[in-house]
């Protein structure tokens, strides 16, 4: 895995800015503050990874469980838990903040977030088929997705076969995405492009796992 480092954030929404010839699309993202709540290692928990929380919380909505969890760990609760698996997570205390500042202007990260939920989606906008003729033939079915196997054999469907569905409302990490701003200030990070997931929604972003070389980390 390596070194890793990373933080919470809300998506606020997209907006623009401007440098001296162009327009740049960017997504506003308020990014902590975070606290680590657990230091994981080798010898305790058989990896090595720190947990982070995010976001306040009513007290009455933290379980007896998850309190003793933040107490335990001498952390303030956080109504967002997760992860962040690096090889460096010895350099870490439970407790410590982590600020926007963490990313600088120029690196590269990962967004990693839960895409919009669509609902139950046929094959042409789940998956992009064409459908059948509109014409010629074919009866009231024009959007249907024609046949999904052969017959006697092998006298079942494959696995992975794509077919209507749930569409959306599922994790995705966006890659090598560029930082192109850092307020830690304001608690906000402008990353150019789109990330996953709808405006209030939960995202992390972490170190780029398959950065190019030269381009940051």
């Amino acid at each position: 895995m390596g070194q890793m480092k990373g933080i919470l954030g809300t998506k606020l929404g997209m907006t623009q800015i401007f440098d001296d010839t162009r327009a740049i699309p960017v997504t506003v993202i308020k990014a902590g503050p975070c606290f680590v709540v657990q230091v994981k290692t080798e010898a305790s928990d058989g990896y090595a990874a720190v947990q982070l929380a995010f976001g306040e919380t009513r007290p009455k909505s933290v379980t007896k469980p998850e309190q003793g969890h933040f107490d335990r760990h001498g952390s303030q609760a956080g109504r967002h838990v997760v992860e962040l698996r690096t090889d460096d997570a010895a350099d870490y205390t439970p407790g410590q903040e982590i600020r926007a500042d963490v990313f600088a202007a120029g690196e590269r990260a990962d967004v990693v977030g839960v895409s919009k939920g669509k609902g139950f989606a046929g094959v042409m906008k789940r998956h992009g088929f064409s459908g059948l003729s509109s014409s010629h033939g074919t009866e009231r079915k024009h959007r249907s997705p024609g046949a999904i196997g052969a017959c006697a054999t092998p006298s079942r469907v494959f696995k992975g076969m794509r077919m209507a569905g749930q569409m959306g409302n599922e994790r995705v990490t966006v890659l090598n995405l560029e930082i192109v701003q850092a307020d830690p200030e304001r608690s906000l990070l402008l990353i150019r492009g789109a990330v996953p997931g709808p405006d209030g929604g939960l995202v992390m972003v972490r170190s780029a796992v398959k950065a190019p070389a030269g381009r940051g980390a």
